[in-house]
């Protein structure tokens, strides 16, 4: 099994294969990342693995809070995660290559990175600056038809973003080509659509193309028919989607 060692940023949100990940650096633990990633040679990728949070906080508290206003909060790189960091975060995530890297006068940081390959979290290491993780890389096998299942994807999720604009009252846009290539289909569904952090995680964790395919043209066609059959839709993106903090 080959495994590589990376610096670990875990989010509340799921990173996929291709897709841009924007992060307003502010903690000093992901500042001291970003420090190190920019002493990299020019001409190296800048690395880092993002897992979706399991049971644990984004942002490390800064100050004392509920219920004991006197507790001291804590620091350190697994600030936030518990005993066992390793048992916060969900098994698969995904590296990150960060092109742009830019700090900023308060010693913050904005980053522009993409999501390159998925891996298998193995271990974690706290005894740094930051979090550094043992990641085995997951190869993303095509599977059964998963031509003739990216095309089925691809009209299911026309008409869901039609009744997902109509419902919210936004026009929508259909001027961008959607890719044909199975896998990227699969991936850019999985990151547009609507769902929860949980379902986001089983689409990524798909043993292949084919498989993550079939099960968001299940999800496609049920969240089309809930749009289809509710006067007006709910405010999902404040109680199904994510916001990083960073």
């Amino acid at each position: 099994m080959t495994t590589v060692r990376l610096p670990l940023f875990p989010l509340n949100s799921v990173l996929f294969p291709g897709l841009v990940l924007p992060l307003n650096v502010f903690e000093e633990r992901y500042r001291a990342m970003m420090r190190d990633l920019l002493k990299s040679p020019d001409d190296e990728q800048r690395q880092f693995a993002v897992v979706a949070i399991r049971d644990g906080s984004e942002v490390a508290p800064s100050a004392p809070g509920l219920p004991d206003p006197t507790a001291r909060p804590e620091q350190g790189p697994a600030a936030g995660f518990g005993d066992d960091p390793v048992r916060a975060f969900h098994e698969v995530g995904c590296v990150a290559d960060a092109a742009t890297i830019r700090e900023r006068e308060d010693g913050g940081f904005e980053v522009l990175a993409t999501g390159t390959t998925r891996v298998r979290l193995r271990s974690v290491d706290a005894s740094g600056a930051y979090l550094t993780a043992e990641l085995e890389p997951l190869p993303e096998e095509p599977g059964d038809e998963a031509g003739a299942l990216a095309e089925g994807v691809l009209r299911a999720f026309r008409s869901y973003q039609k009744r997902l604009a109509g419902a919210r009252e936004r026009s929508l846009s259909t001027g961008t080509d959607l890719p044909d290539e199975p896998s990227v289909v699969s991936y850019l569904v999985a990151a547009a659509a609507v769902l929860d952090t949980p379902t986001k995680q089983r689409l990524l964790e798909a043993p292949d193309t084919a498989a993550r395919l079939r099960d968001e043209l299940e999800l496609l066609r049920s969240e089309t028919a809930i749009i289809r059959n509710l006067p007006s839709l709910p405010a999902t993106d404040l109680t199904r989607g994510a916001t990083s903090l960073n």
